[in-house]
C-alpha cells in the first residue's frame, strides 16, 4: 500500500479462564487464537483439543490460569455423541469415505445391551485419524499417506453412556469417559457389537472436569460484548482446581510460601491442595502437604497474585524477598 507499517493492537496481562462454545469447523487453535486476539491477550494455550468436526465445552487459560491447565487435560470429559448407525467410513466419522452399508435391525433394549457392555473399563484401538504420535508424526498424517500405523490398546473408563433419543439410524448417546477416550473409537465399536456397523456423525463436548457447557460463550457473542464486557468473562484461574483442599496462610506465612519455602501446616498429608493468602484473599497456587509441611508445586508470581487483589500487599514482601 503506502509502504507504512501496521499498527498492532497491543497486548496486555490477564489471568483467567474463558470457557468457550467452540464452532463448527475451526480447529482449537484457531479458536484461540481469535479468542486470544479479542481479549488481547498476552499469554493463552487451551486444556487439549477438540477436532474441528466437534462443537462444545473448549477451556482455555490466559496469563496465570495456563500453569494449571495440566488439571483441565487430566479431568473426565462429557460429551453429546450422535451415531450413524447401518455405515462404516474409512474415518469412523462423516467426512471420510463409505465402506460399508448394512441393514439396521437392532431395537432399544439390544442397544442399552450394548452400552452396558462398553461401560467400565474397557480398551480401545486409537484410530488412524488422531493426532496422537508416532516416530514423532501424527497417526493422521500417515493414514492421509495411505500407511497403517500398528497401535496398542490402551485403557479408558466409560463412567456412563445414557441413551438421549433412538430414531433408526440415529443414535444419539450422552457419554461421560475418562481422558483419552476416543468417541469415534467407541462409536464404530459400538456399531459393530449392534451387528450393523456405525460411525460417528456429530459430537458436542458438554463438560470438562465440574466444568460445563451452561457457563460457556460462543465467540460471536463475545465479539459483540464490548471491551470491559469481554475480560468480564474471565473466570479465576483457581476454578481448575475447584475439586482440590483449600489451604489458607496468614499473609505473613503467604509471602514465604510465595518464595517457594515450605511451610509447617496441621493438615493431613494431601497429594494437592489450593493455597490462599487470607487478607486480602488470594490464590496462591498449587502444593501438597507431607508430614505437616506445605510444598509448593506450581506457584503464580508475585505480579500474578497483586493482579487479583489490585493491592500490593504480601506479594510486596514476596518480591523484596
Amino acid at each position: 500500500m503506502n509502504g507504512m507499517p501496521v499498527a498492532r493492537t497491543p497486548r496486555r496481562a490477564l489471568h483467567g479462564l474463558l470457557l468457550l462454545d467452540k464452532p463448527l469447523g475451526w480447529s482449537s487453535h484457531d479458536a484461540l487464537q481469535k479468542a486470544r486476539g479479542l481479549l488481547r491477550a498476552e499469554k493463552g494455550g487451551h486444556t487439549g483439543t477438540l477436532d474441528p468436526l466437534a462443537t462444545g465445552l473448549l477451556p482455555l487459560c490466559f496469563g496465570a490460569a495456563t500453569k494449571f491447565s495440566q488439571v483441565s487435560l487430566a479431568a473426565d470429559k462429557r460429551y453429546r455423541a450422535t451415531l450413524r448407525l447401518g455405515q462404516r467410513t474409512s474415518t469412523g466419522d462423516g467426512e471420510g469415505a463409505l465402506l460399508e452399508e448394512r441393514a439396521v435391525a437392532c431395537d432399544r433394549a439390544a442397544i442399552e445391551a450394548a452400552c452396558a457392555r462398553f461401560t467400565g473399563g474397557i480398551r480401545q484401538r486409537p484410530p488412524m485419524h488422531s493426532a496422537l504420535k508416532h516416530q514423532g508424526k501424527a497417526l493422521y498424517e500417515y493414514a492421509r499417506a495411505g500407511v497403517e500405523v500398528e497401535r496398542a490398546l490402551r485403557g479408558v473408563v466409560i463412567h456412563r453412556l445414557d441413551i438421549v433419543s433412538w430414531d433408526a439410524p440415529t443414535l444419539v448417546l450422552d457419554v461421560h469417559c475418562s481422558k483419552g477416550t476416543y468417541v469415534r473409537t467407541l462409536a464404530e465399536d459400538l456399531g459393530e457389537a449392534l451387528g450393523c456397523g456405525a460411525h460417528l456423525a456429530a459430537l458436542r463436548r458438554t463438560g470438562v472436569g465440574a466444568l460445563d457447557l451452561a457457563q460457556a460463550i460462543t465467540l460471536e457473542q463475545l465479539q459483540a460484548l464490548p471491551d470491559d464486557g469481554r475480560v468480564a468473562r474471565l473466570l479465576p484461574p483457581d476454578l481448575l482446581l475447584q475439586s482440590w483442599p483449600e489451604v489458607c496462610l496468614p499473609a505473613d506465612e503467604a509471602a514465604r510460601f510465595l518464595t517457594g519455602l515450605r511451610r509447617r501446616v496441621a493438615r493431613a498429608d494431601a497429594t494437592a491442595v489450593r493455597v490462599y493468602a487470607s487478607a486480602p484473599r488470594a490464590f496462591l497456587g498449587a502444593a501438597h502437604v507431607r508430614g505437616g509441611e506445605l510444598i509448593p508445586d506450581r506457584l503464580l508470581s508475585p505480579l500474578e497474585v497483586q493482579a487479583q487483589t489490585g493491592s500490593e500487599g504480601f506479594a510486596t514482601e514476596a518480591l523484596g524477598a
